[in-house]
């Protein structure tokens, strides 16, 4: 199954992370934080369509670890595995 994203959307696949507190308890990431989430560029569209016909450049490139806000991107499920659709502007940060 292969997803294609229009103008200038991107496909990410969400890193699942736990987080440990210092006495050792694991917080699953479903506990509610208003955190930047992250995930890897698995599929990116062919730019912004502007008013003169061109096409503006996508700055972000398929396996960049980008972050992003949390309530930006649209999920969906594919094949039983969970993605995320976001607007290149929603990307806040590339992650090297």
């Amino acid at each position: 199954m292969k997803i294609i994203p229009l103008n200038d959307r991107v496909i990410i696949k969400p890193t699942q992370k736990n987080e440990i507190t210092k006495s050792g308890i694991i917080l699953p990431e479903t506990i509610d934080k208003e955190k930047p989430e992250q995930g890897e560029i698995i599929a990116v569209g062919p730019g912004k369509l502007l008013e003169n016909g061109q096409r503006a450049q996508i700055e972000v490139k398929v396996g960049d670890r980008v972050l992003f806000t949390k309530y930006s991107p649209n999920e969906i499920k594919v094949d039983d595995e969970e993605f995320l659709v976001i607007n290149e502007s929603d990307i806040m940060a590339i992650i090297k």
